[in-house]
């Protein structure tokens, strides 16, 4: 059984940063995409971040590129994201999520519906 567990969401104020973390346990292959996404109050689940377990270039929303930094840490099954110079349009629950098995790095994993398994969410919070 897969589970994504994300930590490290909270308030800041603009301009600050968070580092969220999201542990993954149960996964039985290891070539795949993980993901941070995000949903505000209102609208759709966008995709943020994403990082593949084989070493391909990062993919990042344009809306992230320049702020945020996305890794892992594959000997603690940990996917990080980094995030800098925060704005109040940043606010959102924040998804770690994990797609099935993938390989190669042409056909990134984008789409919320590309990916399987799904965490419980951690919330940022940035005030003016």
């Amino acid at each position: 059984q897969v589970q994504l567990v994300e930590s490290g969401g909270g308030s800041v104020q603009a301009g600050g940063s968070l580092r969220l973390s999201c542990v993954a346990s149960g996964l039985s292959y290891s070539t795949y995409w993980m993901g941070w996404f995000r949903q505000a109050v209102g609208k759709e689940r966008e995709g943020v971040a994403a990082i593949h377990s084989g070493g391909c270039t990062p993919s990042y929303a344009d809306s992230a590129k320049g702020r945020f930094t996305v890794s892992k840490d594959n000997g603690k099954n940990t996917l990080y994201l980094q995030m800098n110079s925060l704005k109040p349009e940043d606010n959102g629950l924040y998804y770690c999520a994990v797609t099935g098995p993938w390989f190669g790095c042409d056909n990134r994993a984008r789409s919320p519906r590309e990916f399987k398994y799904w965490g419980q969410g951690t919330q940022v919070t940035v005030s003016p």
